[in-house]
This record gives structure tokens, C-alpha cells and sequence, in this order.
């Protein structure tokens, strides 16, 4: 018996459904970042190339500049916090981004609803929100005083009935993305105990930093919880180098509590160094950690210090902004849209070459080895050196070798490791209760290793 296309079409899309909806409990999270990639494919040929949505940090067009994402608390330096808030509070997740150019864009805004391992759920909107899923992006405003014309733009995002893992999309007209950015809004159903821990090792105990952890579930029934609960555990909120698939080490039934003590350092991370800095706050005088400006070009242009190989060097102890950055004009003030953008050039000195290419790392780049932020060696100056076009402010950076296939960048090559530097972590835990359709964030903790006061 033949079936029209349209048959087919419906019957093939039904099964795509259905196989999407029957994702077992307790099944692993994989890296969500190398979805979509072939073996050893570390990013496409070229990184805007491709506008299919990515469930992930991501940036669509070369235009769009300058991305924050937030929790707007109202206090100082409130662009570092992560987005990451409380179901049913009022801190508000915020989006902000530039968009270069002399003509304003029309764009709109909605969530995504993703599982434990990023990918979309099956819930449909008005199971997660309370209001249709589109948003037009009306609060923008242009560029002024600067060389380079840009707009403005920000964003609140909406609040949720549900905890979980959300994507928040902008797009143009025709629904193609233009950024997209990963927020969590969870639920402390579970009490979570997040806590440096001792590394048990030689050398590494001079070099790694451990989160030793527990999941107490005293007051919540969950069902199977040693197989059925997932957990993720970031360094500086970064999604690049997560731990994934932390399985607990002791079920304490009777206690109801989960123990995740490992000895192989399946829970510990590299502690590198504190991150290397520079300031282009001013285009009339050079910033701490910048060789020369000179704010006659278009766009102005501005030469960092070269920097060296930080690998064999004891520990130092300074301020940073864990990877992060902040946008300013000394000149004018409010960053947001008195900042001029400037061509940044890097510097690195190095007696030969890497083993792998070398890029910029940092909130600056998404975390994402970028072609833009690529530094080509000279042999003849055995130094690297590479430019990208970046907003006024004060960054964060640090310098990472490609790695291998499956490999997170190596930064250790250039930036040592110590157990002293301080870094953030904080721990998600996730549960699909029976009979339901989608992970739940039902437990959050933060903490600060070797935080100073």
C-alpha cells in the first residue's frame, strides 16, 4: 500500500516526536558543547557561517558584539554574576548586547526549554511560561561619541513556572538567530553541600583544585536517585571544561544522601593562575596592561604589553575578574553606549611554537576558540601576535592551545596551574521525576575557593 507525501511527512515527524519524548531515566550527560561536531571538529570552517540555533552560548553574525548576560541585582559589578537565579524570585536575567552599524534592527526574543544535556524538550510554552513565547526587543539605543557606530541593545527575560535549563534566543525577522545565551533557574529541593576538598595525589596537590560534594534528599521522595539524579559541576561558570557524569561514590540510604568523594580527580580542576588583565577604559592614555594607544585611526587602535609564558613561574596573587569583563569610557562614563570599540592587538612572546594553535580565551570570546582571537607566530620575533575589534573596558583574558580531538583547550601551556589562585564553583543537580517530560534543577550551590575578603 503506497501513502501520499504528506503521509509520510506527518508519519516520519510523529516518530522523530516520540523518539524525542522516550529519553530514558538516568540517561548521561554528555558534553552538550560537542554536539554537532565531527570527531576532532573543534568549531566550524568559519564560526558565523552556519545559523543553525546552537544550544549553547553562541554568537550568529559577526556584527553583534560586546554579549552580556546577567542577573540585574542592582549591585556593583553585577555583569559578573552568573544567570543563574532562584525560581519565583525577582532578580531578573538581563541580556545586553551591541550591534554594529548605522541602522537599527528589529529583533524578538524567546525561551527554549532544554533537558539535563541541553537539548530542547518536549514541553510546550504554556507549560514552562505564562505569556505567549515572543518578545520583541524594544530597549535600544545608539552608540554616541565613538568612531565606531553601533546600537545598543538589552533585555529582561521573562520569568518561568518550571526550573531547568532555558535558552534564551534573540533573532531577526525570519527567525534566524542572532545570539543565544544558556540560563538556570532552579529550586533547593535538595540540600546541596559544595566544598573545597584535598587532593589526594603528589605533584597534583600543588597544582589541582577539588569540590568534594553531597546531595541530601531527606525532604524529597526520589526514586532511584543513585542512577536517576545528574549532576554538573563548573569552574568560574564556564560550560566549556564542566564536569559531566559525576556518579555519587556512597548511597547512604538510610541517611538519604548521595557522596561524591573521587580519587582519580574526576572532581578536581586545574587551578592556572589569576587571569591576565588590560584597560582601555581611555583612548586618550594608555591603560594598565597596554603598550600604546592612539585614538587617531577609525577604529582607534590599541597595542597590549607583550606578555610571556606564565608556565614555570611561582604563584601570583592579584584582583581579577575570574575570565570576565566590564565596559566603560573614563571620558564619557556609562558604558553601555559612550564606550567606543578599539583594534586590540595581542602579544605573546614565546621561544617556539605551541603544539596546536593558540587563542585568546575568556568571557570575550565565549569561552570558544574563535578565529578572530587566533594568534599567528613569527618566527623571526618568536612572538605571537593577533587583533580583534573589542568594546572600551577592562578585560579578562588568558592565552589556550587547541586541544586533541574531544580535548577542552590547554591552558595550562601558557598559564601554569597552581592550587592557590582563587576560582569559583558552583554545582547542578538535576532530576526527572517519574512520569514527567523534563529535567528539574532542584538543587544550586556556589562557592569560592581561596576567596579573598
Amino acid at each position: 500500500m503506497r501513502f501520499p507525501l504528506s503521509a509520510c511527512l506527518l508519519l516520519a515527524t510523529a516518530c522523530l516526536l516520540l523518539a524525542t519524548a522516550c529519553v530514558p531515566l538516568g540517561t548521561p550527560i554528555t558534553d552538550p558543547n560537542a554536539a554537532g561536531r565531527a570527531p576532532g571538529q573543534q568549531k566550524p570552517p568559519e564560526y558565523y557561517a552556519d545559523k543553525t540555533l546552537r544550544y549553547q552560548d553562541y554568537t550568529y553574525a559577526p556584527e553583534v558584539r560586546s554579549v552580556q548576560c546577567y542577573v540585574a541585582s542592582g549591585q556593583p559589578n553585577e555583569v559578573f554574576q552568573p544567570p543563574v537565579v532562584p525560581l519565583g524570585q525577582s532578580p531578573a536575567i538581563t541580556l545586553e548586547f551591541d550591534v554594529l552599524g548605522e541602522q537599527s534592527q528589529r529583533y524578538t526574543a524567546r525561551l527554549v526549554h532544554c533537558n539535563a544535556d541541553w537539548q530542547p524538550s518536549v514541553l510546550t510554552d504554556l507549560q514552562f511560561l505564562n505569556e505567549i513565547n515572543e518578545f520583541l526587543v524594544t530597549d535600544y539605543r545608539v552608540g554616541v561619541g565613538g568612531k565606531t557606530p553601533y546600537f545598543h541593545y538589552r533585555l529582561r527575560a521573562p520569568g518561568v513556572k518550571l526550573s531547568g535549563n532555558f535558552l534564551l534566543v534573540v533573532q531577526s525577522p525570519g527567525g534566524v538567530p542572532v545570539v543565544s545565551r544558556r540560563i538556570l533557574v532552579y529550586e533547593n529541593r535538595v540540600q546541596v553541600g559544595l566544598q573545597p576538598g584535598i587532593v589526594v595525589g603528589g605533584q597534583e596537590r600543588y597544582t589541582l583544585q577539588q569540590l568534594d560534594f553531597g546531595i541530601s534528599y531527606a525532604s524529597v521522595d526520589l526514586v532511584n536517585p543513585a542512577v536517576e539524579v545528574k549532576v554538573v559541576l563548573r569552574q568560574n561558570f564556564r560550560w566549556d571544561n564542566a564536569r559531566y557524569n559525576l556518579r555519587p561514590t556512597f548511597v547512604r540510604d538510610a541517611e538519604r544522601r548521595l557522596d561524591y568523594q573521587y580519587f582519580g580527580f574526576e572532581n578536581a580542576f586545574p587551578g592556572l593562575s589569576e587571569y591576565r588583565f588590560f584597560d582601555t577604559r581611555s583612548v586618550q592614555a594608555a591603560g594598565i596592561g597596554v603598550l600604546r594607544v592612539d585614538p587617531r585611526p577609525n577604529p582607534v587602535t590599541a597595542t597590549l604589553q607583550p606578555e610571556v609564558s606564565r608556565a614555570k613561574q611561582a604563584y601570583n596573587q592579584y584582583q581579577d575578574a575570574n575570565g570576565q569583563r566590564v565596559f566603560e569610557s573614563r571620558e564619557y562614563g556609562n558604558g553601555d553606549v559612550n564606550a567606543d570599540y578599539a583594534d586590540v592587538t595581542f602579544q605573546l612572546k614565546a621561544d617556539q611554537p605551541a603544539p596546536g594553535p593558540v587563542y585568546v580565551l575568556g568571557a570575550l570570546t565565549d569561552w570558544q576558540l574563535k578565529d578572530e582571537f587566533r594568534l599567528a607566530y613569527d618566527e623571526t620575533t618568536q612572538l605571537y601576535t593577533g587583533h580583534a575589534l573589542l568594546k572600551q573596558g577592562y578585560y579578562n583574558y588568558d592565552f589556550a592551545v587547541a586541544g586533541g580531538p574531544g580535548q577542552a583547550p590547554n591552558e595550562v601551556y601558557f598559564e601554569g596551574t597552581h592550587q592557590e589562585t582563587e576560582n569559583q564553583y558552583d554545582l547542578l543537580v538535576y532530576y526527572r521525576p517519574p512520569g514527567t517530560r523534563a529535567d528539574l534543577l532542584i538543587g544550586y550551590q556556589a562557592v569560592n575557593m581561596n576567596g579573598r575578603q
